[in-house]
């Protein structure tokens, strides 16, 4: 007697699971290029069912004429890619096999927007061809909603204050390279901060995106002591999420006390290579809380390449502001640890805040 054989069904795995395991995997986002663009799961691939229009076309049909109709025309897109996605998935594979020297059998987590039909037609293609495959239940919205609640939790870390110019940023690499945990908010965010943070640097991700990058992070170091750089909420056009925002405001601050002239060595080195229009125009943004004559001071000497005299206004505005917000805590004398520095040393500073940070666990 014959008996058909049925195909076992494509493995479905909870967003906790897919953390677990998916996230150092081969990820595949089958969603349209433009929701890719816009935010994505930290490292996934895109391979997308449909284009742009193509979604736009077949949502259409699906709302006005009924749910076989938009299939059946998603069928009619879908048919002629086969081919060239499998293809796209065996150079995926073939890639990372090169770059980490060995052949290993591959799980591919496959995603759409909510684990419907994108996700499922291309799992079911790529089960199939012989791959290995799993599916994200919930899709990408079920990502999007633990990304958010990561934010809720509390966490344990340090936060490393000190005025514009204290080079926060290099002692957050060398703790690192000393094996303590970090997360590089700015580094996350592509952006350092000040008006002038953005200059020579690419385009800044979406909020989204930055929401989802900081929501893996954070997961990766729960439980473990980290390291963080003080920060208003705003880091260019972006925000620290509220929640863990309130969060930071809680923890204790180890506060470089660097002399100004210092600072102020550090950040025209820094800085004094930038793109003077683009300084200029950086300048101009903030005229209303600089004021007219230290704008107008401070693009004169700008004018004139003299980078310490425009730097000198624009560190004292800054000291304002970063004072300002370093107050604005609960409780800020059982927070604040200061810690003496008599210049930007990144080794010696870092000894000295990992000496203070031990002392005052």
């Amino acid at each position: 007697m014959y008996v058909a054989l049925q195909p076992m069904p494509i493995k479905k795995i909870a967003i906790t699971e897919f953390i677990q395991s998916a996230i150092h995997g081969t990820i595949l986002d089958a969603r349209s290029p433009g929701e890719y663009k816009h935010a994505q799961i930290p490292g996934a691939i895109s391979l997308p069912l449909f284009t742009d229009e193509e979604r736009k076309i077949v949502g259409t049909v699906y709302k006005q004429e009924s749910r076989q109709s938009a299939i059946k025309l998603g069928l009619d897109f879908f048919g002629v890619k086969m081919k060239s996605m499998v293809e796209a998935v065996e150079k995926i594979i073939a890639d990372k096999n090169s770059a980490e020297g060995q052949e290993t059998k591959e799980t591919l987590y496959v995603h759409c927007w909510r684990g419907g039909m994108r996700s499922a037609a291309v799992a079911w293609l790529l089960d199939m061809y012989g791959f290995d495959v799993c599916v994200l239940n919930g899709g990408y919205k079920a990502y999007r909603n633990w990304a958010l609640r990561q934010f809720e939790k509390e966490y344990n870390f340090k936060i490393i204050g000190g005025y514009t110019g204290s080079g926060k940023t290099q002692l957050l690499q060398q703790l690192q390279r000393n094996n303590k945990f970090v997360i590089d908010l700015e580094g996350i965010a592509g952006h350092k901060g000040s008006a002038f943070g953005g200059i020579g640097l690419p385009e800044q991700p979406t909020q989204e995106m930055f929401e989802n990058m900081l929501a893996l992070e954070l997961n990766k170091k729960e439980g473990q002591v980290f390291y963080i750089e003080d920060e208003s909420q705003r880091i260019g056009r972006l925000n620290i999420p509220h929640s863990f925002w309130n969060t930071m405001r809680t923890k204790p601050v180890y506060f470089l006390e660097i002399p100004f002239d210092e600072r102020l060595k550090f950040i025209t080195k820094e800085y004094g290579v930038l793109d003077k229009e683009k300084i200029k125009e950086a300048i101009l943004r903030i005229q209303k809380r600089l004021g007219p004559l230290e704008t107008k001071t401070a693009i004169q000497h700008l004018e004139e390449d003299n980078y310490t005299g425009c730097f000198d206004l624009l560190l004292k505005y800054y000291d304002k502001l970063y004072l300002k917000g370093l107050n604005n805590r609960e409780n800020i004398a059982l927070l604040l640890n200061k810690i003496e520095c008599s210049a930007v040393d990144t080794i010696s500073n870092v000894e000295k805040l990992q000496l203070c940070a031990t002392v005052n666990i």
